[in-house]
């Protein structure tokens, strides 16, 4: 049986922008999908791999004052609804970024960034943030 730290480590989309592409409409899902939903029945075993750029356009964005208790010390934070170059959307943290500088229509790039750690001697989790486009 496979740990699970190790298990969370091996799964591509949790630390990279890897989603899937339908082969019969082109389409590209984030987080990845096994049918398309366009093509439904036909995109079964015709999904495939697609390695996002990581770059896009902020939508939407929130500055959060009160966080939970894992991002204490972080705020305030910014949070925004990222549409990515390939068309489909993610939510986000944008960092290295002051919340007056943040602006709808921002581009912004991915990152990978410690996301939380899990007590004082647990593991540590990473992923992807945003950073302003420069």
């Amino acid at each position: 049986m496979m740990a699970v730290p190790r298990y969370w480590r091996e799964i591509p989309a949790r630390y990279n922008l890897i989603g899937k592409r339908c082969k019969i409409c082109g389409n590209i899902y984030f987080p990845p999908r096994s049918i398309c939903p366009v093509c439904r029945r036909k995109s079964v075993g015709q999904m495939e791999d697609y390695k996002l750029k990581g770059t896009g356009v902020v939508e939407s964005y929130t500055v959060i004052h009160v966080p939970p208790p894992h991002f204490e010390g972080e705020e305030p934070y910014i949070m925004a609804l990222i549409k990515l170059d390939e068309g489909t959307y993610v939510t986000g943290q944008i960092v290295e970024c002051d919340e007056k500088e943040v602006h709808i229509g921002m581009r912004v790039r991915a990152t990978f960034r410690k996301i939380m750690e899990d007590g004082e001697k647990g593991a540590i989790y990473y992923g992807y943030k945003f950073v302003k486009e420069e």
